[in-house]
């Protein structure tokens, strides 16, 4: 049980948690760290834990964390968007098992979770302007997929937890800020947000009907290295074509919360003694404290990249937005989520700054 000591306050501790302040988080984490590691010893020796997506830019830093933590990880991506350099560095590694293959086929969903104790559903297509465009996209590669791997579950001996990823678009043009889970009603401007929404009413019916454990993380916008979409690559990808001026759709007001890889990833590690909460399903948002707009996003990817182009503005569509299902501003609640002891350890300009030097870096 050492490593599931390590595990467990190496990613939910921060530099700035007071204990001497915060008594009430002091014994909420004691018992949340004793339902952790009862949860392990449940899953027995092998510890077998899925990532669908694991192979895109989320679910490789997870996948990382995982691998480094002595989880043994099954992968399942079919790599439309993940990339298998992202987790080479597994390859080979006993705990570490890669599946190639589609989420819309059932039989690839079976296989995929079987055996898997906690199945950490990471897989969609995260492309929001693509719906406008063909919202079928949307249907089948987030709300099918989705439904195809409760039912596998459901079929399963063993994979009766689940993390899913969700997302923030699922709150629409919220009204109140920092915007909380209970937020309501849930009216999302987006194809991709509506399916999200979808993919977590089906996990809330699943956890309720067939004794799942379910834990739902809202994220804001998550930035950070091997991304290959967001407004920051976009970005980075026009000005290396013309450094002389940047098109900025929209106009450059909307403004947005931005959390680095680095914080989702602890956010997961948090979040897992929840599991262990039989026919519950628990939503929690995940970004920073603050917010940022588009044009001082802009302005952060010129200094890193030492030039000064002149800023065009798009407003193609006449009310500041860069495409239809834009939400304007967006702001999370994150308070319920540091009282399990998480903290986001960078705020959103410098998210948006260290992952404009991470992508620079690799590329």
């Amino acid at each position: 049980m050492e490593d599931c000591e390590v595990f467990f306050s190496h990613y939910v501790f921060t530099e700035d948690f007071d204990v001497a302040k915060d008594i009430k988080r002091i014994e909420r984490w004691k018992k949340l760290k004793a339902s952790y590691s009862h949860l392990v010893m449940c899953m027995g020796g092998s510890r077998m834990v899925v990532v669908t997506g694991g192979a895109g830019f989320i679910g490789s830093h997870l996948v990382d964390s995982l691998m480094f933590k002595g989880f043994h990880v099954r992968i399942l991506d079919n790599l439309s968007g993940g990339d298998v350099g992202n987790v080479e560095r597994w390859f080979g590694d006993g705990r570490f098992e890669f599946v190639e293959g589609d989420l819309k086929d059932f039989c690839v969903c079976e296989k995929a979770v079987d055996g898997a104790d906690v199945v950490f559903h990471l897989a969609a297509n995260p492309d929001v302007r693509l719906g406008e465009s063909d919202p079928s996209v949307h249907f089948r590669e987030n709300l099918l997929v989705t439904f195809n791997v409760l039912e596998a579950m459901r079929k399963s001996e063993a994979a009766k937890r689940i993390v899913f990823a969700s997302t923030s678009t699922v709150y629409g043009e919220a009204h109140a800020f920092p915007t909380r889970e209970d937020y309501g009603p849930l009216l999302p401007i987006s194809v991709y947000g509506a399916a999200k929404l979808g993919c977590e009413g089906l996990i809330s019916s699943y956890c309720h009907t067939f004794g799942f454990s379910g834990v739902l993380l809202r994220f804001a916008n998550v930035v950070g290295g091997k991304s290959k979409h967001g407004v920051i690559v976009d970005f980075v990808r026009k000005l290396k074509q013309n450094r002389d001026e940047l098109e900025i759709l929209g106009d450059g007001k909307q403004k947005k919360s931005y959390l680095h890889i680095k914080d989702l990833v602890s956010a997961f590690s948090a979040v897992l003694p929840c599991l262990e909460r039989v026919g519950v399903v628990e939503a929690f948002n995940v970004g920073s404290l603050d917010w940022v707009d588009v044009k001082r996003i802009a302005e952060i990817v010129c200094e890193e990249m030492g030039i000064q182009p002149k800023f065009k503005f798009n407003n193609v569509l006449g009310d500041g937005r860069g495409w239809k299902g834009d939400v304007k501003t967006m702001q999370l609640s994150v308070e319920k989520l540091m009282g399990l002891g998480w903290k986001p350890t960078v705020n959103s300009e410098e998210a948006i700054r260290q992952s404009c030097r991470e992508l620079l870096k690799q590329n």
